[in-house]
């Protein structure tokens, strides 16, 4: 049975991650079950294991924090929806690759649910949008809305996805987001107006049912 915590307050980054350390630990030797854990952050730039120091653009004051999930950098704050996904693959099908194409599936699956079209791009993990508003630099209206870093310990996982409802945008503009510098981030509430965040949640805990069946 997995374990849905929702946390009202910003989590702090470090605080999260060090509970996350310890609840795998806890689900490899079965004392916990697996978690899926909805959470904001503080305004914080990570890096992660592929990262490159040189996608940090300009100084700023939000600070870093180099991590173990897998990814580039990317920012983390109030407006974007944190899930992080402890799930136990042992029992399960043992392909990473398969298991991130279930998030993104994941992710479409409760965009279109509030009437976006959502999709994948060859060759970057994560999920894209149309957003009209602005041109990226190849000609394109392809936007990222949601990024997935992951690292898995004796075949569990954590870390998880990031989907942006309505977070400060510019702060994407200090750094090269998960290392993709011809395209864009935007955000839900820039492309259909504001939602709500516990429409969201429960959107992502109906549809993970349907997804990974």
């Amino acid at each position: 049975m997995i374990e849905w915590k929702f946390s009202e307050n910003l989590v702090d980054y470090v605080v999260a991650e060090e509970f996350m350390v310890k609840r795998v630990n806890q689900i490899i030797s079965n004392e916990k079950s697996e978690l899926i854990w909805v959470l904001e952050h503080n305004d914080i730039y990570t890096l992660g294991t592929s990262s490159n120091k040189l996608d940090i653009l300009m100084p700023s004051k939000i600070p870093t924090h180099v991590t173990k999930r897998g990814g580039q950098i990317t920012y983390h704050g109030p407006g974007q929806r944190i899930i992080y996904l402890l799930i136990d693959l042992r029992d399960k099908e043992r392909d990473v690759r398969r298991f991130v194409w279930l998030v993104e599936e994941w992710i479409i699956a409760v965009l279109k649910e509030i009437g976006i079209k959502g999709f994948r791009i060859r060759g970057l993990v994560g999920v894209w949008v149309e957003d009209k508003t602005k041109k990226n630099k190849d000609g394109s209206f392809h936007h990222k809305i949601a990024s997935i870093g992951l690292r898995i310990r004796k075949w569990v996982t954590y870390h998880g996805l990031s989907l942006n409802l309505n977070p400060n945008l510019k702060h994407f503009e200090n750094i090269v987001p998960c290392g993709v510098r011809d395209k864009g981030v935007t955000s839900i509430q820039k492309i259909i107006g504001k939602v709500c965040s516990k429409e969201i949640d429960e959107l992502f805990e109906k549809k993970y049912a349907e997804i990974f069946k």
